[in-house]
This record gives structure tokens, C-alpha cells and sequence, in this order.
């Protein structure tokens, strides 16, 4: 790979997007003096987590337009030497697809770096999500599927009914992006043409054109990123819309960190950018929430269940989207998780009958409404200290890190699997979080032992 000088603004939609890389650094606020320090030198790279995939669309839009323009240093500002901003969210293309990329398009524009293409690339590899033929697959329980024929499409909020992704944008777009209109980076021009071949076709794309970028192993994206890196010298300007996998190659990283007992252990009781006094002694036991309602979320809860060690508190949604009940459901979880962390680990979940409606709005009104009752259950719950804190779900795990356990910055250490399931060291964060490694397991990763077996290797280092 080619050394790139880029700076890289990582937009994350969720903070699962991090998974693929090590050593850089998550900021869960919008704190533009960290950023342009974050991003100060050639090479750097710096993950802003928006959330925005629980926001409505205009939300979604505002967030990205104000951080990229804190970056610059204002609505006028100029734009760093060598700024690549990254859109990232979900490799099954739930999202803002569309929306996002421009909101970042139109800042940029207006600091006099019109944006000439926007870079399609959804692959995560580790996980049996690739694009093939300019159609997108994901491999589900060991078969593959085009995304179209998974769960994934059904979301509430995000549903599709395309998976091949120049038919896709042109649904998400409502027709402003004919798919005879969206240009193509094939395997074969991946292979045999290389980094030529591909500088090639994305030199030949202007006013915000979009190119879908085939990849199955992160060679392909490899070679990809090679090509933007020589057009970027010549002044070619590019947005990426991506999963996971194609952060790497962009933040110039080759393989993955994967942790082993003695990196984990070096996480716990690290001093961070806001050391203080310790809080007390750390609990031996440490705390699990699940929030994400896919199905495979489900299956790995119910292997955790199966081993039968760790203590389970059940949020029962109907009882959380009730007021008459909700307060007193909240506060009896809060104390009896607090009171069972002395003795063994826990498990908190949200219960397993998805309440939703056909309005997306109100969909997401509901799913707010019992991730705020998550993340109090999680503050109120910090002060007993668990050892370590796993959390299941994209937006779960923002959440649970950002406002439950007061996290604004931390570092990914490494992950549990090649490219899947980061560890987070916290480095700006309360007192009582600080030293508490944070777990971050999206909802749509992983076999259905692997939240049991994280579990395990905490529950083994701890002891």
C-alpha cells in the first residue's frame, strides 16, 4: 500500500465502524478543537461518533454539516491539507445513505473543495459482507444471501428492497441517482487493471458522481485506496460512503489487533486524559447490556443464557413505554444490578418482542424511549464499578458509552476477533468509568457463541 498523507474524518454512524482498525482515537462529542488537534498531522486518523442513524434525516443532516464544519473552523473555514471525510455505517446499507454524504458534499463545497466523486463501498469482510458484481451479499448462518433477502431490509426505519447497489441508490434517492448513471469499480479492474485501471475510471468521475466499489477481500479495497491516494495528490476530492473494512485501507492500517489476555488486562485501570483520584476498588464482576433487537442478537443472548453464568435482569419494554410503570421498573433493575455486581456478573436486556409501527418516526420514538431507559439503568449503575462494561447494539453501545457511562473519548485498543468487537480504553470519561474497558459489540456481527465467549475471556482475565 501506498503511504497516504490523508487526514482522515471517520463520521460514525454508530460506534461500530471502528472495529477494522486500532490505535486511533473515538471522540462521542462534537468538540471541534479535538478534532483539527486530532487531525493535525499527515496520516492521523480520528472517528467522530453522530449517532445519527437514531436520528430522523434533517437531524442527521444538521450533525454532519456541523462537524465537518467545525473541522475547517467554520461554515467559511479552509479545509486541511489532505482531508478524506468518511461517512461510515452499517455494512448491511442501513442508514442516511444519501443525505449524509451530501450534507458533508455541500461544507466542502463551500470551502472551495467541490467534491467530485462519492466513493459506495459497504463491504465488511470479517463479517461475510462483500459486494460482487456491483451486488451486495451478506452470509448469513453460513449461507449467502443478497442483502435484499435478509432481515436486515425489514428495518423499520431503513428497510430496501435492492441489493444491487446502483438499483439501490436509486431507491434510496427516490430517482435522483439513476442507477445508469452510477459508475462502477469492478473486481476485474480491481485484479487485472490495478491501481491504474482504477485511478482511471474515478479521474473520469465529477459533480459528486457515485462509484460503486466491488471488494471481496480487503486487497481489493487496498488497491482501491492506492488510486484515491494518487488522485488526492493531483487535487481530485472524494467523499466515502463505506462499512467498516474500507476504513482501514483509507487510514493506511494492514491486519487487524487482535487482543489477548495480557492487552486486556493493560486496559483495565489505564490513566486517561482526565485521571483523578481513584473512585474506589473496582468490582470483581462486570456488566452486559443487550439492546439490539436483530436475530442474531437474540440467538447470542440465549447462548449466554445457556451457560448460565451470569446473573439476568430482564427491561420489559411494554412496562418502560408505559408511565405508570416505567419509573419504578427502572429503579427496581438499577438496585438489584447494583446489589448483584458484589457477587456475579450481569446481564441486562431489553425484552425480545420488537414494538414497532409502519410510521418510521414514531419507530424511532419508541426505540428512544427505551434506550434512554438502558442508559439510565447504566449511569445509575456505574457508581458500583463493574469490572468491565459489554454492550450489544450499535446505537446501544453509543449510548451506553456517551451517556450512561459518560465517555467523550476514548482509544481502540484492539478487537476480539480479526476486525470484529473493539475494546475501547476510556481516556476522557467520569472518574468511576475511567480503568473500566468498555466493550463495543454491534448488533449484526459475530456467531452465536460470540457474545459468550467475550464474556468468558473478560470473565477469565478478571479473575
Amino acid at each position: 500500500m501506498l503511504r497516504s498523507p490523508r487526514r482522515l474524518l471517520v463520521l460514525d454512524d454508530d460506534p461500530t465502524g471502528s472495529q477494522c482498525v486500532h490505535d486511533v482515537s473515538v471522540a462521542f462529542e462534537e468538540d471541534a478543537e479535538l478534532l483539527r488537534r486530532t487531525l493535525a498531522e499527515p496520516g492521523s486518523t480520528c472517528f467522530v461518533l453522530t449517532n445519527t442513524r437514531a436520528l430522523g434525516e434533517d437531524q442527521a443532516v444538521a450533525a454532519n454539516r456541523r462537524i465537518v464544519e467545525g473541522m475547517l473552523g467554520g461554515a467559511e473555514g479552509a479545509a486541511p491539507e489532505g482531508l478524506h471525510v468518511v461517512s461510515r455505517s452499517d455494512s448491511t446499507l442501513r442508514g442516511h445513505v444519501i443525505a449524509e454524504p451530501n450534507a458533508i458534499a455541500d461544507v466542502l463545497e463551500g470551502a472551495g473543495r467541490p467534491v467530485d466523486a462519492f466513493l459506495f463501498c459497504p463491504a465488511m469482510i470479517e463479517a461475510g459482507r462483500y459486494t460482487r458484481e456491483d451486488v451486495h451479499y451478506a452470509v448469513v448462518q453460513g449461507e449467502e444471501l443478497r442483502v435484499e433477502e435478509t432481515d436486515f431490509a425489514q428495518d423499520a426505519t431503513f428497510g430496501y428492497s435492492h441489493s444491487d447497489l446502483r438499483e439501490f441508490l436509486e431507491e434510496k434517492s427516490g430517482g435522483e441517482v439513476p442507477a445508469g448513471e452510477v459508475l462502477s469499480v469492478t473486481l476485474e479492474d480491481i485484479r487485472e487493471g490495478g491501481v491504474e485501471r482504477v485511478a482511471e475510471i474515478l479521474a473520469g468521475a465529477s459533480g459528486r458522481r457515485w462509484v460503486v466499489v466491488n471488494a471481496c477481500e480487503y486487497s481489493d479495497m487496498e488497491v482501491v485506496a492506492d488510486a484515491v491516494t494518487e488522485l488526492e495528490a493531483r487535487g481530485r476530492v472524494f467523499v466515502t460512503r463505506c462499512g467498516p473494512s474500507f476504513v482501514r485501507p483509507l487510514a493506511g492500517q494492514e491486519g487487524a489487533r487482535v487482543l489477548g489476555a495480557e492487552e486486556i488486562r493493560a486496559a483495565e485501570g489505564a490513566p486517561g486524559a482526565d485521571a483523578a483520584p481513584s473512585a474506589g476498588t473496582r468490582a470483581e464482576h462486570g456488566l452486559v447490556v443487550v439492546g439490539s433487537h436483530v436475530g442474531l442478537t437474540t440467538r447470542q443472548l440465549r447462548a449466554v443464557q445457556e451457560r448460565g453464568t451470569l446473573t439476568e435482569f430482564e427491561l420489559d419494554v411494554a412496562r418502560l413505554l408505559d408511565e405508570s410503570s416505567r419509573e419504578a421498573h427502572i429503579e427496581e433493575t438499577v438496585a438489584a444490578i447494583r446489589e448483584e455486581l458484589g457477587r456475579n456478573d450481569c446481564v441486562v436486556y431489553t425484552s425480545r418482542e420488537r414494538v414497532s409501527t409502519d410510521d418510521p418516526d414514531e419507530s424511532l420514538a419508541i426505540a428512544r424511549s427505551v434506550s434512554d431507559a438502558v442508559v439510565r439503568v447504566v449511569a445509575e449503575v456505574r457508581g458500583a464499578l463493574p469490572a468491565w462494561v459489554v454492550a450489544k447494539g450499535g446505537i446501544t453501545s453509543h449510548e451506553v458509552a456517551h451517556r450512561g457511562l459518560g465517555i467523550r473519548l476514548a482509544t481502540v485498543a484492539g478487537q476480539f476477533f480479526p476486525g470484529q468487537i473493539s475494546l475501547f480504553r476510556p481516556d476522557a470519561a467520569p472518574e468511576e468509568t475511567l480503568g473500566c474497558p468498555y466493550v463495543v459489540f454491534p448488533g449484526n456481527v459475530g456467531g452465536e457463541q460470540a457474545l459468550a465467549d467475550v464474556v468468558d475471556r473478560l470473565r477469565s482475565v478478571g479473575r
